[in-house]
């Protein structure tokens, strides 16, 4: 499938403040708890097909997550995704969809061409060593649109094709794993939908200089030019390298609010 298409916005080579707004935002139209999914097709790195028909002939469920190599979410999902299916992946099925790239660079640019963007997705399963199944979305991203653009987020579907869950970002694995348990069990998650920005925001923090590191030259840049505080919590979570990547977050957020009071009392003390 050598295409190059015709983009229509979807890929871009530089995100934007525009792009990080749209990610955290949850249209209502978006697809939701009690939606089907629509129809689609696309191609595992092994080379199998996975659509709908496919999920019926399955029976299991399936947790579909989206993601890309250089999205710090995505980076920071990837153990919990493993831990997840090492527990449940015998009664739930695992696919990971690989879509744009969220922060590209010179080592891992936008891809302009589908084989481009087949290759991410098999480094991605590499870099992640998922023992699972991960797909690539069409170049223009049309299965990822469906569901809403956000970098990575995760739906737990019944073999009907009916959503059962959704969880905003990939990365809060606590939440996803309720829901995947009680799938694994055959009833439905005790919870259709789950947010929690902050604690995925804290999560992905300590993983998203890898994320950029993947990227390559000009995705820091980037960072820094659209999303300062972000950079910033990034930089200062370098800092904390003797803790484990998902704890830095925590520790930068501490860290800022204890310096912003201390600064609140200095201030209050001259005045």
């Amino acid at each position: 499938m050598a295409v190059t298409s015709t983009d229509t916005g979807y890929r871009f080579a530089h995100p934007t403040m525009a792009t990080v707004l749209s990610d955290m935002r949850i249209p209502g139209t978006d697809p939701r708890p009690g939606d089907a999914i629509p129809e689609f097709s696309v191609t595992t790195t092994d080379g199998a097909v996975i659509d709908n028909a496919s999920l019926r002939r399955d029976g299991r469920p399936a947790l579909i997550v989206f993601g890309s190599l250089t999205c710090p979410i995505t980076e920071s999902a990837g153990d919990g995704l493993r831990e997840l299916h090492a527990r449940y992946g015998d009664r739930v099925r695992f696919i990971v969809i690989n879509v744009r790239e969220a922060h590209p660079g010179a080592s891992t640019p936008q891809p302009r061409t589908y084989e481009q963007k087949a290759g991410h997705a098999s480094r991605l399963k590499e870099h992640h060593r998922l023992p699972f199944e991960v797909a690539t979305d069409d170049l223009d991203g049309t299965l990822h649109r469906a569901f809403g653009p956000r970098p990575s987020s995760a739906y737990l579907v019944d073999p009907s094709g009916e959503i059962t869950f959704r969880a905003h970002w990939s990365n809060v694995t606590p939440a996803i794993e309720v829901a995947v348990a009680a799938a694994a069990s055959g009833v439905r998650p005790p919870r259709a939908e789950v947010g929690q920005t902050v604690r995925a925001m804290a999560r992905m923090t300590g993983h998203a200089g890898q994320a950029l590191q993947t990227a390559g030259r000009g995705a820091t840049r980037d960072t820094w030019k659209i999303a300062p505080p972000f950079a910033a919590m990034i930089a200062i979570s370098r800092l904390f390298g003797f803790l484990p990547a998902s704890r830095r977050g925590v520790a930068v957020m501490v860290t800022l609010a204890s310096v912003t009071i201390a600064v609140g009392v200095a201030i209050a003390a001259f005045m």
